[in-house]
């Protein structure tokens, strides 16, 4: 695991420029440092040593040194590709899986990518010819982001390491910001800094000294379901899969620990390593305790580990939120991500390797919204008129009255209803709040795509695809990857494998959702290794007091300063925001998730965009 950055074009005079982008990524790799320049390529290397701790510092080149590569991220066959490689005459100086890729890439070319198992993002320079290959891992576990600047390309692990190249000129992207008060992170491939662009998931990127760029898919998570397959015959190729699969993330040359949240998820992951040591968080909120933390503990004493636990203030929490932004690049209105900080923090104090349980949700189907589709079907019968009919009507009912979302949605297509696991300000909303509401069309249309792909899948497997492709990535992976980088600390997800996910894909929709049980064939997967009680636990998720704290004075104010503030009235209609926050405050409306989305927004701009005045 490492941060990795560079600059393809003119070179000279540069040296000074990759070292401040390497330093900008010292948190990722602290354990060393190097560098590869030529006349028209510099790649910078920050080093967090899990494997080959002797010889495997990076860049690293080929045996003619005509192509040389930077690599974030752990292979986990790499011991059976580097065999296959020997065979075919390629000799090795170093036990890494850095130079397996290179190699495997000299021999096979892109399509050596099929034969990768594990998380990564790479770049390979080949001098003789003057193009760059760079590729990012299947499901987007690695993080890669680039700019052209004038004749210069620019790459690295996280965009506060583009933003030391001053040949780029910082600027706010506001197409971003629409799209992302709806979905509470950046979805675009552009990001929230004009001209700079994530590299999508499954995606590869070719680039030439003439300017030439490509990115082309290779890999898309795509669910088809199976016909006429057993239930037991699958269930024992899950089990089998995920206990290989986990087995296959332990290689390591430091101590790999787990995090363990009490869910289903993570405490299958610990189980089924057998690591020692295990790491969870919490909350108090007025003296209770607002997690699962007992629930681990309980995990934990069953299982034998050395359990830390750690429990976080009102006050911590809040001091954290701009290094959380910082650390993200992006902003991103999921509050768990301060708490995966913390968590991340206890467990960089005694390993530099966690296993967790990030990607079972969206592999196996087991958000609770996937059952929703079952319920609304309750009101099927009626014509589509008479549901619209009934939705109008409940337009008018008190928000707080039960059954009055029921009405609305099941008069909406899941085109329009469901963008993912959040939907967090609908379209008119936020043009009501934005001062300059842009171009940016619905979520539904940026979605259009997405959803004519997975039309002959069921609703519930059309939800899943739609959180594998964006959901995933977007939420879940960018803050598992930026919170435990920003400790030094690498986070491996045993779900997230592509053998797995072969199994997965192919689970018929009656085997993921049964009755009011979510991911129903993990679950049962899970009785190989958890009491009942732990494998039936219903999804908790990460829950965080803030719908508390928000109205408490303290918080209330600092808040209600940030909606005042220089930068909320260069966006929004500030009084529109006030109004949420005291809404909310008085008790007429939950408003949490909309506020803490445009807080979160404000702080990550004053982080990156800041001024003097405040907020």
């Amino acid at each position: 695991m490492c941060g990795i950055c560079g600059i393809i074009g003119e070179t000279e005079g540069k040296e000074q420029v990759l070292s401040r982008m390497m330093k900008a990524l010292k948190h990722r790799g602290p354990d060393g440092r190097d560098s590869y320049i030529t006349r028209d390529a510099m790649l910078g290397f920050q080093r967090l040593g899990i494997i080959d701790l002797e010889t495997g510092m990076q860049p690293i080149q080929n045996e003619d040194k005509s192509k040389a590569l930077v690599f974030n991220g752990e292979i986990y066959n790499y011991r059976i590709l580097r065999d296959m490689l020997r065979q075919k005459g390629h000799r090795f100086k170093t036990d890494s899986d850095s130079e397996v890729i290179l190699h495997g890439y000299e021999e096979y070319g892109k399509v050596f990518l099929d034969k990768l198992r594990g998380m990564f993002s790479f770049v390979i320079w080949d001098d003789k010819e003057k193009t760059l290959f760079a590729a990012r891992d299947y499901f987007g576990i690695k993080p890669f982001y680039y700019t052209v600047a004038g004749d210069t390309l620019v790459f690295a692990s996280e965009i506060k390491s583009i933003l030391e190249y001053p040949g780029y000129h910082r600027e706010m992207n506001e197409e971003a910001l629409e799209q992302y008060l709806s979905f509470q992170y950046s979805v675009l491939p552009e990001t929230f800094f004009k001209g700079i662009y994530q590299l999508l998931p499954g995606h590869y990127l070719t680039y030439t000294l003439s300017g030439e760029l490509r990115t082309t898919r290779y890999f898309e998570p795509f669910l088809k379901p199976g016909k006429g397959l057993g239930e037991e015959s699958l269930l024992e190729d899950v089990k089998n899969v995920i206990g290989q699969s986990v087995k296959r993330h332990l290689i390591s040359d430091v101590e790999v620990g787990s995090f363990l949240s009490g869910g289903v998820d993570s405490s299958m992951v610990a189980a089924a390593s057998g690591c020692g040591r295990t790491f969870t968080v919490g909350f108090e909120n007025e003296g209770a305790l607002y997690d699962e933390t007992v629930y681990a503990g309980e995990l934990a004493g069953m299982l034998g580990t050395d359990h830390h636990c750690r429990y976080i203030t009102k006050e911590e929490f809040r001091e954290a939120v701009p290094k959380v932004m910082y650390h993200l690049d992006e902003p991103l209105g999921d509050a768990s991500a301060v708490a995966l900080y913390f968590l991340a923090q206890e467990a960089s104090k005694e390993v530099k390797v966690v296993l967790s349980g990030e990607g079972a949700d969206e592999i196996f189907g087991g958000y609770n919204i996937y059952l929703e589709p079952k319920a609304l079907k309750l009101l099927g019968w009626l014509p589509a008129g008479a549901r619209r009919c009934l939705a109008s009507l409940a337009e008018y009912l008190p928000r707080h009255m039960k059954g009055r979302n029921y009405l609305i949605r099941a008069s909406q297509s899941l085109r329009e209803r469901y963008i993912g696991n959040a939907y967090i300000f609908r379209t008119g909303e936020r043009r009501e709040i934005l001062k300059r509401p842009g171009s940016a069309g619905k979520p539904a249309d940026f979605l259009e795509g997405a959803y004519e792909r997975a039309a002959p899948l069921e609703d519930s497997d059309q939800m899943q695809y739609i959180d594998l492709k964006y959901w995933l990535p977007g939420d879940i992976l960018q803050k598992a990857d930026k919170m435990s980088m920003a400790h030094s600390l690498e986070l491996r997800v045993p779900f997230l494998d592509r053998d797995v996910f072969q199994i997965a894909r192919a689970i018929p929709h009656e085997m993921k959702t049964r009755r009011c049980t979510t991911k129903y064939l993990l679950r049962r997967a899970a009785d190989a290794y958890l009491p009942e009680k732990v494998a039936r636990r219903k999804k908790l998720g990460f829950p965080i007091p803030i719908r508390n704290w928000m109205k408490e004075q303290d918080w209330y104010r600092e808040i209600e300063e940030a909606f005042t503030g220089k930068a909320a009235a260069e966006y929004f209609h500030t009084e529109k925001l006030v109004r949420l926050l005291k809404e909310h405050r008085d008790g007429k409306e939950d408003n949490s998730r909309k506020i803490w989305t445009v807080y979160a927004f404000l702080v990550w701009h004053k982080v990156y965009f800041g001024n003097s005045e405040g907020i």
